[in-house]
C-alpha cells in the first residue's frame, strides 16, 4: 500500500485531530458535511477517508456503508464512534489511490477534505469513478486554492509549510483533477469566498469512456 507518509501524518495527529477541527466544526463544517451527505443517495455507498467518522451522523438512512481511510489510528477511533453510535459500517485500511474493490462495486462514493491529501488526486479520482458503477454519483467536499490571484500565490507559498505539519495541501486544483480523472462534473457549489471550499458532484463515466481511458 502506497502512501506511507500520510499514513504517518495522521496516525501521528490522530489523538488530537477533533481537538484540531474543534472549532471550525461547531462553525461551518459541520454544515457543509450534512449539505454533502444530503446529496448521496442511499444504496452501496463508499466513504473515501472516513477519518474519525465524522461523517457517521449524516450518512443515508438504509445505506450499506463501507468506509476506508489510510490511517490505522483513524480508523480505531471511526470504529469507536461507530460503536458509540451504533451504527453499522464496513471499516477497512486502504489507500485512495488503490481501492481494492472490482469495478462498479458501489452506487455512490462520497469524500469530505480528502483530496487535499491524497499523494496522487488525479489517480484517487480515478479510483472512485472506477469502484462507482457507470453514472453513478461522486459527492465530494473539499477545500482548494483560491481563484483570487494574490491569494492564491500566497497559499502555493505556504502549502509545503502546511503539509509537513498537517498532511494537507492548501493549494489543489481539485476541481481540474476532477475533470482530469474522467469524472462527469453534475454540479459544483461555491461553499466558501474565491473558491477555497466547494461541493462537487460529479458521476462516474459510463464504460465506453472506462475502456478507452478518455477524460
Amino acid at each position: 500500500m502506497g502512501g506511507d507518509p500520510t499514513r504517518s501524518r495522521y496516525d501521528r495527529i490522530a489523538p488530537v485531530y477533533d481537538l484540531l477541527e474543534w472549532l471550525p466544526e461547531r462553525g461551518s463544517m459541520a454544515r457543509w458535511r450534512k449539505m454533502q451527505w444530503s446529496r448521496v443517495p442511499p444504496g452501496r455507498v463508499l466513504e473515501v477517508g472516513v477519518g474519525t467518522g465524522k461523517n457517521m451522523p449524516h450518512h443515508p438512512a438504509g445505506a450499506s456503508v463501507t468506509a476506508v481511510d489510510i490511517s490505522p489510528n483513524m480508523l480505531a477511533r471511526a470504529a469507536r464512534r461507530a460503536e458509540r453510535q451504533g451504527r453499522s459500517i464496513t471499516l477497512l485500511l486502504m489507500d485512495a489511490q488503490a481501492l481494492a474493490f472490482p469495478d462498479a462495486s458501489f452506487d455512490a462514493a462520497a469524500a469530505s477534505f480528502v483530496f487535499c491529501s491524497v499523494p496522487d488526486p488525479v489517480a484517487g479520482l480515478r479510483e472512485l469513478g472506477r469502484v462507482v458503477r457507470p453514472g453513478g454519483r461522486i459527492v465530494l467536499l473539499e477545500h482548494m486554492r483560491a481563484e483570487h490571484r494574490g491569494l492564491g500565490r500566497l497559499m502555493d507559498w505556504l502549502d509545503p509549510l502546511i503539509v509537513r505539519v498537517l498532511g494537507a495541501h492548501i493549494a489543489r486544483r481539485t476541481l481540474e483533477n476532477v475533470r482530469a480523472a474522467g469524472l462527469e462534473v453534475e454540479k459544483i457549489e461555491d461553499l466558501a469566498p474565491m473558491g477555497m471550499v466547494r461541493l462537487i458532484v460529479a458521476r462516474a463515466p459510463d464504460r465506453k469512456q472506462r475502456a478507452s481511458g478518455a477524460p
